[in-house]
């Protein structure tokens, strides 16, 4: 029989590692003047500018209530332009500013400071990325063959 001691559960283990995970972020980010969502946003713009709100939004596995005012914080720190566009209304783009792309340099560092909290070399981390994309891929597969059609 399996065991429903707290120390013994999976999902204890990963909200702990989250958490911890998280708080080390928000350290870490505070020389930037980010929170660790803007820092994701962040990080999905430096990868590729001039992004739809909706495109950011599937990407980072936000809603938009939760992604418009990130962004408005985004912009009013002087970090992101939102534009609406012009051949439809609905749909807003999401620009870096001057600032925002500068951001990038000093923000270069990072994964190497999460590399060595966790004591994992690159490799050690490619490692771990890969094994948390193999679970998440499951347990949504599995989620979505237990919902109803």
């Amino acid at each position: 029989m399996a065991s429903l001691r707290l120390d013994e559960q999976l999902c204890f283990g990963l909200y702990s590692a989250s958490r911890a995970v998280t708080s080390l972020y928000r350290v870490v980010l505070e020389d930037l003047d980010l929170t660790y969502p803007q820092y994701l946003v962040m990080l999905a713009l430096w990868e590729q500018d001039h992004r739809l709100v909706k495109e950011l939004g599937a990407e980072l596995n936000l809603d938009s209530g939760t992604l418009s005012p990130l962004l408005k914080r985004l912009q009013t720190a002087g970090l992101v332009v939102r534009n609406r566009q012009a051949d439809d209304e609905r749909s807003v783009r999401v620009s870096l500013s001057e600032s925002g792309k500068a951001l990038q340099e000093k923000a270069r560092g990072i994964p190497d400071v999460i590399g060595t909290a966790m004591n994992l070399d690159e490799a050690g981390l490619a490692r771990m990325r890969a094994e948390l994309d193999r679970l998440t891929e499951s347990i949504n597969a599995y989620r979505e063959a237990l919902s109803p059609a």
